[in-house]
């Protein structure tokens, strides 16, 4: 009996296809620890600009205003002399002034009053939102009974 060598066909470039996986996953690794250091700064710079009269909601959803802060602890007004000491990093987010909102809201409001130059007059779509004959708004279709009535 005689046996005969056959060589086993190669994978070509075995090398780089084994390395391809390993650099994807510590590519991976590294892109989300550099995301989660973005979150840890944005955090941190949250928590150093707090300063009394701040309007905050802490990460369990409790909504109040900042009375005190120290090195570890923020002493938040909740309601009306009731005061909570919570940790710093407790502190989820600040709450936007509503003076600031009022006057973005109101330069939205003075823009939409200005007509623009080049907006046409509306179109008038036949029977969208007319009454009805007999002057009445026509209400939603009624549904069929359920049940045989006797």
């Amino acid at each position: 009996m005689q046996l005969l060598a056959v060589p086993m066909a190669s994978s070509g470039g075995s090398g780089f296809t084994l390395l391809l996986p390993l650099i994807l996953i510590v590519g991976m690794i590294w892109f989300m620890s550099r995301t989660q250091r973005k979150q840890r700064d944005r955090q941190a710079k949250t928590v150093a600009s707090l300063s009394p009269g701040t309007k905050v909601i802490t990460t369990s959803g409790l909504v109040g205003i900042v009375e005190e802060t120290d090195d570890e602890y923020v002493t938040l007004e909740i309601s009306e002399g009731v005061l909570v000491q919570v940790v710093k990093a407790a502190v989820g987010r600040v709450i936007p002034d509503e003076d600031a909102e009022a006057t973005d809201a109101d330069s939205v409001d003075k823009a939409e009053d200005e007509p623009a130059g080049d907006l046409k007059d509306p179109v008038d779509v036949p029977d969208a939102g007319k009454d009805k004959a007999d002057g009445k708004v026509q209400d939603a279709p009624k549904l069929p009974p359920t049940h045989t009535e006797n």
